[in-house]
């Protein structure tokens, strides 16, 4: 992820962008696993059935038929079956579609909301932690900009509703969503989930926990966060004022959005954006 200032400075990423080739494979191959995913198994075997018959009639005893050929012969009997438009046809919809999959009006969010002003600061697979179903709109609109998002939840139905809808946007190959408890600190399970670059938190998820397994969850998500990493805490939680958290974050930097304080007050409430300090080289 980009700092404010590499933005200011260089106004270029480090990482290329993904390819509308790669976003084009990446949309096939959802749309072929969601197809065998939603099959049976008696069915499935019909169609293995029917693409080994294919590929003996065609290749007349020159190939062997091994596994690989196999699946490949599944897929795209799958991908007639499902009438899967070729890539040019696919292009003039996938770019439109894009473009308004990165604003954040396309997914209910106010035009300079809290998450806003780090769009241009994401890169390609950046990793990003998106806590509490509140805070669901924002998993979207960071996997549209090529973040690596991971969703979890309190409740099961909040989890599938984001599955279904990163599914239905074909914005799921870099997602993956969680359901958990928070009591007060991730468990042991989730250990591998580290080394974020954004974290986006809906402080509702706080709202039965005491002071102090509040600052335990917190420190928790805060380790998490790779040095120089971004937290955005939103004001989801009429309970709950961002501001009221900035306790818990001791010595880690308040960015401010520069649009939203060039135009003074405004009707919407802001959220907290917090920066962890970088580690010095020595200790890195």
């Amino acid at each position: 992820m980009l700092s404010a200032t590499e933005v200011r400075l260089a106004g270029r990423r480090r990482r290329s962008p993904y390819s509308d080739k790669q976003h084009y494979q990446e949309y096939i191959l959802q749309r072929i696993e969601g197809y065998k995913n939603s099959i049976g198994r008696d069915e499935l075997l019909r169609l293995g059935d029917e693409a080994a018959s294919e590929l003996q009639a065609t290749s007349e005893g020159q190939f062997v038929l091994t596994e690989v050929l196999m699946l490949e012969s599944v897929d795209r009997l799958i991908m007639k079956r499902l009438s899967l438009r070729p890539y040019r046809r696919w292009k003039q919809q996938f770019i439109r579609l894009r473009a308004a999959q990165r604003m954040p009006t396309h997914w209910g969010l106010e035009p300079r909301c809290p998450l806003s002003p780090l769009l241009p600061r994401i890169e390609p697979e950046d990793t990003a932690l998106v806590v509490g179903s509140a805070a669901a709109p924002t998993t979207y609109l960071l996997a549209a900009h090529d973040a690596a998002v991971t969703f979890i939840a309190g409740d099961l139905g909040s989890v599938e509703r984001v599955e279904s809808r990163m599914a239905a946007e074909a914005l799921s190959s870099l997602f993956e969503s969680y359901v958990t408890h928070f009591d007060p600190v991730l468990p042991d399970f989730m250990s591998f989930l580290e080394g974020f670059d954004v974290v986006v938190l809906d402080p509702g998820i706080l709202r039965k926990l005491t002071s102090s397994h509040r600052a335990e969850l917190l420190g928790d998500l805060q380790r998490r966060s790779r040095p120089g990493g971004i937290h955005v805490i939103l004001p989801t939680s009429g309970a709950i004022a961002p501001e009221s958290l900035r306790t818990f974050y001791p010595g880690w930097n308040q960015e401010e959005d520069p649009k939203r304080k060039r135009r003074g007050s405004s009707k919407y409430p802001p959220g907290l954006i917090l920066g962890k300090p970088l580690c010095p080289e020595d200790t890195a």
